[in-house]
């Protein structure tokens, strides 16, 4: 191994707001040499790095034109065979759809330091932002992440452990997939009167909540702009704050019982 080998870090930058990252994941970026970032991560983030950084944009977003994986890595590989600080910066919790297996695997296996640093993940940072938990002991016994994937128009995923109403399912990356996911929960045994939320740009300013049912849910997500979005599915999202004189007459009586 080369004597001056850099290391790379794989740090979750979390769901925006840079008060949201962890204070390790700040201090990484405060001390890159090299920085990597993906298209959700803000300027507020960037501008913490050093000015002598070297900041690439990968461009990582669902659905958008972007850097290809194998292109990343190298790039990694390469600065940090430098000697430089790497820091792969992603938004969310890099381990949670952010290829950081891969990335860490590949680095490795070149004899690369790689050191990984979480970051609240946007189920979570929703459920802070909107006043609602994930689980709940008299609603909601488990979470399952998962992201919506459409291939030749297909959604491409197996969520039929996803049925059980005591399951509260966070979808990432879901806004076009809403009439797929409706179609494959229903079809699965999940209630059409579920209820749902659809967020738009979790964690900033500007987040967009919209509540409904599982039946309404495509309705739901045509009514957003554009920004990244997240579906949760389960009757926790009635409890919400300004959902719950929404929520289905049983969520009350069971949060009253």
């Amino acid at each position: 191994m080369p004597h001056d080998l850099g290391q790379v870090l794989l740090v979750g930058a979390g769901p925006g707001p840079a008060d949201l990252m962890t204070v390790r994941a700040m201090r990484a970026v405060q001390g890159a040499q090299a920085l990597l970032y993906d298209a959700l991560v803000g300027p507020e983030i960037l501008d913490l790095a050093p000015a002598t950084c070297i900041r690439i944009q990968t461009g990582k977003r669902a659905g958008r034109t972007s850097m290809a994986q194998d292109t990343i890595n190298r790039l990694m590989l390469r600065l940090s065979r430098r000697g430089l600080r790497v820091v792969r910066l992603k938004g969310g919790d890099p381990s949670i759809f952010g290829r950081v297996g891969e990335e860490s695997a590949f680095l490795k296996s070149h004899g690369v330091p790689v050191e990984t640093v979480p970051g609240v993940t946007t189920a979570c940072a929703a459920a802070a932002q909107f006043d609602f938990p994930l689980t709940h002991r008299r609603l909601a016994r488990r979470v399952v992440f998962a992201t919506a994937t459409l291939t030749a128009g297909r959604l491409v995923a197996d969520w039929d452990g996803a049925a059980d109403p005591e399951t509260t399912l966070a979808i990432y990356m879901g806004g076009a997939a809403a009439e797929q996911i409706r179609a494959r929960l229903i079809a699965a045994g999940r209630a059409p009167a579920t209820p749902v939320a659809v967020i738009e740009n979790v964690g900033s300013l500007d987040a967009r909540f919209v509540t409904g049912s599982l039946e309404g849910l495509p309705a739901l997500a045509a009514t957003t702009g554009g920004g990244p979005v997240m579906i949760v599915v389960g009757d926790v999202t009635a409890l919400a704050s300004g959902a719950l004189r929404q929520a289905p007459a049983d969520i009350v009586h069971a949060l009253r019982a």
